[in-house]
């Protein structure tokens, strides 16, 4: 892998702070993925617990349980692990915002 690669996989992987401050819709485009699951806006329509309104710490603690492997997972000990950490605060804090 040359240098280039490198560095483009690295962008693709993790967003530096100036590149979130600077886009406006990072928040809502990221917490979009979590919408085959959680539904639109975090509002499910059953089966996944909805997301739209819970309080970010909680939402946030879930997540790092997942991510440390403490809370059991058929699928989100994966998923979350592709975040990182500011990622997931971004999420929650939308999530947390949202009627």
């Amino acid at each position: 892998m040359n240098l280039k690669h490198a560095l483009a996989m690295l962008g693709l992987i993790g967003l530096s702070a100036s590149a979130q401050a600077q886009d406006p819709n990072l928040a809502r485009n990221l917490a979009a993925t979590c919408a085959n699951c959680h539904g639109t806006n975090g509002h499910s329509l059953g089966g996944m617990e909805s997301l739209a309104g819970e309080a970010k710490d909680k939402l946030m603690q879930k997540l790092m349980d997942y991510k440390s492997g403490e809370k059991p997972a058929t699928i989100m000990h994966q998923i979350v692990k592709g975040y990182s950490d500011t990622q997931l605060e971004l999420i929650t804090a939308w999530y947390a915002a949202q009627k």
